[in-house]
């Protein structure tokens, strides 16, 4: 019988946080009702090009700090 993972565990901001298989971090930000041109991605320490949002899919023990900009002062 073959296994698959239906969900995993990453860190998201310094929270863990369980994802289903497959989602990518464009998926999460979604998920999170997140505009991905106003959010910074550090992807395992390293600052992620928005380019690579869709293809970038997430794997069990991935660290992700968001930075989401607010307008207003």
């Amino acid at each position: 019988m073959e296994s698959t993972v239906a969900s995993f565990q990453i860190l998201l901001n310094g929270e863990p946080r369980d994802v289903p298989a497959g989602r990518t971090v464009a998926g999460l930000l979604a998920e999170l009702g997140l505009d991905p041109r106003l959010v910074v991605v550090e992807y395992n320490r390293e600052i992620l090009d928005r380019t690579r949002f869709e293809k970038t899919e997430l794997r069990a023990g991935d660290i992700l700090e968001l930075v989401h900009f607010v307008g207003g002062g």
